[in-house]
């Protein structure tokens, strides 16, 4: 299934309002489970440091939903957030502008070949480094970019069925994904071969998870994806799933999963 169209047509409605969009990002952190595991790590992280001064990298913003959360935590942290898709970093720096948040800037740029030396405290990659070849590269990059002590965070999908893919069979359910998922040692290798000396992985979408991901995202999706006009149908199917979503988000959450279709890591340098 093709992800991109979808993601245009819902930019082209939530960008018409600041208020609009602030909206659209309220909906995506209660449907979206990787945003409840993504806020967790960043309340944890952001526990001793909402008054120091911090620079933060967001490599690969999509909306910029997760720029625009790190954006309120503190006035004293200076947020640089990159994408390739020119787009939505223009409509992204729009938005930040009108609400006045002066500490943001979004940018072009590919991080293939994105460095900026010993710069950030922290760099968050969310469901983006399924979408890129030279992976190891781009953390090195990242590696190269961090201060001494800062942290990296990645969610992304793993091999136990990430991207819905269950079988050698089975193709990506995300066409724009260039690997299904990782194993939770290779990225942690990886990681290590860029140079982190600790790393920490743990799965997210245990099996409340998934079911929850099959309510919230995949059957809107691939109803979205015959015809745009089941954008229709969806107020009514959220009325009844949504509640239901909200609970298996919950549950998986505050669980700890043996296996799971996502994973959460950290890295952090030395």
């Amino acid at each position: 299934m093709q992800y991109d169209p979808i993601k245009r047509v819902l930019g082209n409605v939530f960008n018409k309002t600041p208020f609009l969009r602030r909206v659209f990002y309220n909906l995506l952190d209660l449907l979206l489970l990787r945003s409840w595991h993504v806020h967790k790590e960043l309340r944890a992280w952001a526990e001793n440091r909402r008054n120091q001064e911090q620079h933060i990298l967001d490599a690969g913003s999509g909306f910029g939903q997760y720029t625009y959360y790190l954006s309120g935590m503190s006035r004293k942290w200076s947020i640089l957030a990159v994408d390739v898709k020119e787009e939505q970093i223009s409509d992204s720096n729009c938005f930040i502008r009108a609400i006045g948040r002066q500490n943001v800037l979004f940018k072009i740029a590919d991080l293939v070949k994105f460095c900026s030396p010993e710069r950030y405290d922290l760099v968050l990659s969310v469901d983006v480094m399924e979408h890129i070849e030279e992976d190891v590269q781009v953390f090195r990059n990242i590696h190269a970019s961090l201060r001494p002590g800062g942290m990296l965070l990645i969610s992304t999908p793993s091999d136990q069925g990430g991207s819905d893919v269950h079988s050698d069979e089975e193709t990506s359910f995300i066409e724009e994904h260039v690997r299904d998922g990782y194993n939770i040692g290779e990225i942690q290798d990886k990681l290590r071969l860029a140079g982190f000396n600790k790393v920490a992985a743990r799965y997210s979408y245990g099996k409340p998870g998934q079911i929850s991901w099959r309510l919230s995202m995949k059957y809107p999706l691939l109803l979205l994806n015959v015809s745009k006009i089941f954008f229709l149908v969806l107020p009514f199917y959220y009325l009844v799933t949504f509640p239901i979503s909200l609970v298996l988000n919950w549950m998986d959450v505050k669980g700890k999963h043996a296996s799971g279709t996502g994973l959460i890591v950290k890295a952090w340098k030395d």
